[in-house]
C-alpha cells in the first residue's frame, strides 16, 4: 500500500511538474507574441508613410486632372460667352443702326 501511494505521489509530482513547465511554456510563447505584435505595430507605423504615399501620389495627380479638365471646361465656356456676347453685340448695333436709319419702322 505505501509503494502504491508513494507511486501516486510521485506521479503527482511529475503532473505538477508537467503542468508547471507547461504554464511557462505558454507564458512564454504568450510573451513572444505580444513582443512580435508590438514589433510590427512599431514597424507599421514606421513604414506608415511609405504605405500611404503611393495612394497620395495618385490621389494628387487625379486631382491635378480634375482642375485641368474645370480649367479647359471654364475657357471653352469662357470662349462661347466671349462669342454669343460678340454676335448680340452685332445684333443690337444693327437693330440700334436700322432704328436710327428708319425711325418709322
Amino acid at each position: 500500500m505505501e509503494d502504491v501511494i508513494g507511486r501516486l505521489l510521485e506521479a503527482e509530482l511529475k503532473a505538477e511538474a508537467i503542468v508547471g513547465e507547461a504554464n511557462r511554456r505558454r507564458e512564454a510563447l504568450i510573451n513572444e507574441a505580444r513582443a512580435k505584435a508590438q514589433l510590427m505595430e512599431q514597424q507599421f507605423e514606421t513604414n506608415r508613410e511609405q504605405l500611404r504615399a503611393p495612394f497620395l501620389k495618385e490621389a494628387e495627380a487625379r486631382a491635378r486632372e480634375a482642375v485641368a479638365e474645370l480649367g479647359r471646361k471654364y475657357l471653352e465656356r469662357q470662349r462661347n460667352l466671349r462669342e454669343l456676347a460678340a454676335r448680340h453685340e452685332q445684333e443690337a448695333t444693327a437693330a440700334a443702326l436700322a432704328l436710327i436709319l428708319d425711325p418709322g419702322r
